[in-house]
């Protein structure tokens, strides 16, 4: 009993996907507590609460139905409940609600506790960008970490091979994480840029947008191949300018960056819902609703919060790609007129 005590925070597709691997790790291995809480907003489903569901069929059946989590992984529905004496604390919410959760959290984590964040997004502070990680490291005072990387939850949950990068500047920390998650199939890169990694998951679902604008006026393969490379030379260039320490090529070739740009692009729901956006003229709000079950779309949301922050900066225009993704979304910009950004991109001038 005397390992480091897990809690995985958020439940929805990829915390569920996540708490699957953790907790069959922490079942073989003695330096971490057999028992893995899960902290579950609670709903009902069926008339049943979600939390009965998972406690006693060991199935999320609303985010991720068809995959058996492991009996030690337990669903707590009061935040502070799963998360008392946690060492390690696995974030893994929609973006939006990380603040309300650190508000609760505040002062009820141990200082010593390591950090992770799964969460792909940015938030607005008063001096523009702000890392997820950040806000959570500044509500509870945490060393942080994060993991990144081209990983849709569904196929990590039918262990299908991937990759996944941990970012992060404590080595110790970046042992401890990859034993508690890495497998046979979710192999773990760590490397000490955690910024940039943080910032390549963030960006990335917005480019996704992009590429399913692609598919929903059926510009083809080559476009959306061109899109994914404008998309990833604006992602270095906000990178470089926006993150305080090195920012060097090498972390983009790691799953964080290319890898999970491509599966995004391809799969993933930024680019399906931006799709049918396309194809439909419905609002994203009304699609969030026919199309995700529950989720949170977090493309649009970070073009929006990246527009405010490159608007501040008058930097807008040197980020046509991402700026398009913005007014289409939100100020009625026609979606045909989405090629625009792309023939007239400061890369071909």
């Amino acid at each position: 009993m005397g390992g480091r005590k897990v809690c995985v925070v958020g439940s929805g597709n990829w915390g569920s996907a996540i708490a699957k691997i953790v907790g069959s790790n922490a079942a073989k291995l003695e330096q971490f507590e057999t028992t893995v809480n899960m902290w579950v907003f609670e709903e009902e489903v069926g008339g049943k609460k979600l939390t009965e569901i998972i406690n006693t069929q060991h199935e999320n059946v609303k985010y991720l139905p068809g995959h058996k989590l492991p009996p030690n992984v337990v669903a707590v529905p009061d935040l502070l409940k799963a998360s008392t004496g946690a060492d390690i604390l696995i974030f893994v919410v929609p973006h939006q609600f990380i603040r309300k959760l650190c508000e609760q959290l505040k002062d009820h984590v141990k200082k010593e506790t390591i950090g992770v964040s799964l969460i792909k997004g940015v938030d607005e502070g008063p001096e523009g960008l702000k890392l997820i990680s950040h806000v959570i490291h500044e509500w509870l005072g945490i060393e942080m970490s994060v993991l990144m990387g081209a990983n849709i939850a569904n196929e990590v949950a039918e262990e299908k091979f991937c990759e996944t990068t941990i970012g992060c500047k404590n080595l110790e920390h970046g042992r401890i994480l990859k034993e508690l998650m890495q497998t046979r199939n979710f192999r773990i890169t760590v490397v000490p840029e955690a910024d940039t990694v943080e910032i390549c998951g963030a960006l990335k679902n917005v480019v996704a947008v992009g590429a399913g604008f692609c598919d929903g006026l059926s510009f083809g393969d080559n476009t959306k191949a061109a899109v994914i490379r404008l998309g990833l030379m604006e992602m270095i260039t906000f990178a470089k300018l926006f993150c305080k320490g090195p920012v060097t090529s090498s972390t983009f070739l790691e799953s964080c960056g290319i890898a999970d740009l491509i599966t995004t692009c391809y799969g993933g729901r930024n680019r399906r819902v931006a799709e049918a956006f396309a194809r439909t003229g419905k609002s994203i709000e009304q699609l969030e609703k026919e199309m995700l079950n529950g989720q949170k779309l977090q493309g649009p949301q970070t073009a929006a919060e990246l527009n405010h922050i490159l608007k501040q900066k008058n930097l807008a225009e040197k980020f046509p790609l991402f700026t398009a993704v913005y007014q289409i979304c939100y100020e009625d910009k026609p979606v045909a007129e989405f090629i625009k950004c792309l023939q007239n991109h400061p890369a071909h001038m």
